[in-house]
């Protein structure tokens, strides 16, 4: 290997590793949202716990990996180049970036899979993408899978609060926190054998790509290594901007009901992970509890956040596909192109960062817009009063 392909081959696994650090905090909310909203779990508690857990389940299955590394690109009709690989992540990365700053949970292996699309279609043509993989793995889970989860999630609420009517708020409350504890686990332990192997995957490919794996061989066990400590660091520092609309934004959770979302998110991503489905967790996770403020009479949904997260779904494909496509036309022009690429989205990272910083949230305040919402709606209640008085 000469030496600017060894150059190139090492910002890919960089960048890959970045990835998967921003996919572990965007996705934090996932596990814990939930937990964290309904006081099951503390914020430090809960994101230590979904880190470790990432960790370990990044060594259940592979099985995702090789969805991306041998079904997603056609690397034995066209050469993939490693540049193409390197600019359809720093598409997913730029994407996962901007709905974190905003607060809105977007998924981020949609936000790989079309950066790296876009990248292979601009490097390769057209024909160095398999189309059936990307409709049959990746679309169409993205359409059932919230379905199935919030359904899932829905008759769950439905029949725990038919048993637990004749017991106590207190009881219930009690006994479906420490339920929380389990299943908020689970969820955490489900999107490691699920998101971090999306990076395992792209790091066979690159290694495949550049002749150091044979076609179709699955990831190393150095490769599962790293990736599952990138996003088990990623998930630790907690993406609380995310957590807190899924957790608080969404609707009104009780610990029934997120106990509820919790069992039928965990369960729908380890059934896909088994299948080698690569879906969004994040689309699973708040179909889920779209499906529990569904199940509870008189919770309502608010379906003005909901849609501003379909908007982000529907857009999150072909807009990191743009992204990835502009990276590589200019990382595909040799090995200057390629740092520049990678020097342009380190600078937009900085900036996005520094934005954040106007309005942060962390674990301190995660709960606040909840407080505020419940004080705007005792200001509007009281007001008319006094006038009427």
């Amino acid at each position: 290997m000469d030496p600017a392909t060894l150059v190139i081959v090492g910002l890919v696994i960089v960048t890959a590793l970045t990835f998967d650090f921003t996919n572990g905090f965007h996705d934090t909310a996932n596990a814990m949202a939930t937990s964290i909203a309904t006081g099951a779990l503390k914020p430090k508690t809960a994101v230590i716990a979904a880190g470790t857990l990432n960790l370990v389940g990044a060594f259940l299955s592979v099985e995702v990996a090789k969805t991306i590394s041998g079904g997603l690109i056609n690397e034995q009709v066209v050469t993939i180049a490693p540049e193409f690989i390197l600019a359809g992540l720093i598409g997913a990365i730029i994407w996962n970036l901007l709905t974190w700053l905003v607060g809105l949970p977007s998924s981020s292996s949609h936000a790989l899979f079309g950066g790296l699309v876009g990248a292979v279609i601009i490097g390769a043509g057209v024909e160095g993408v398999n189309f059936a993989a990307v409709i049959t793995k990746i679309l169409v889970p993205a359409l059932v899978s919230p379905i199935v989860a919030g359904l899932a999630a829905f008759c769950a609420v439905k029949l725990i609060f038919a048993v637990v009517k004749h017991m106590s708020e207190k009881q219930v409350e009690s006994g479906f926190r420490h339920g929380q504890t389990v299943t908020a686990c689970l969820v955490a332990l489900s999107h490691g054998t699920n998101d971090a192997q999306k990076t395992m995957g792209i790091i066979t490919l690159t290694l495949i790509a550049v002749g150091l794996q044979p076609s179709g061989s699955g990831p190393e066990l150095w490769v599962v290594a790293i990736c599952g400590l990138a996003i088990a660091a990623g998930t630790y520092m907690g993406g609380w901007r995310v957590i807190r609309t899924l957790g608080k934004g969404l609707t009104e959770i009780s610990t029934p009901q997120g106990f509820a979302a919790e069992a039928a998110s965990a369960t729908t991503i380890l059934v896909s992970s088994h299948l080698g489905f690569a879906l969004s967790t994040t689309q699973v996770c708040s179909g889920s509890i779209i499906g529990t403020g569904l199940g509870k009479k008189g919770n309502p949904v608010n379906w003005g956040v909901a849609g501003r997260m379909a908007i982000a779904w529907l857009v999150t494909f072909p807009a990191a596909g743009i992204v990835g496509a502009l990276a590589c036309a200019l990382a595909k022009t040799g090995v200057w192109g390629t740092v520049a690429t990678v020097a342009i989205a380190v600078f937009v990272a900085l900036i996005i960062f520094r934005l954040s910083k106007r309005n942060p949230v962390n674990s301190g305040n995660v709960n606040d817009s909840h407080k505020v919402n419940i004080n705007a709606e005792k200001t509007r209640t009281v007001q008319p009063q006094a006038q009427a008085a």
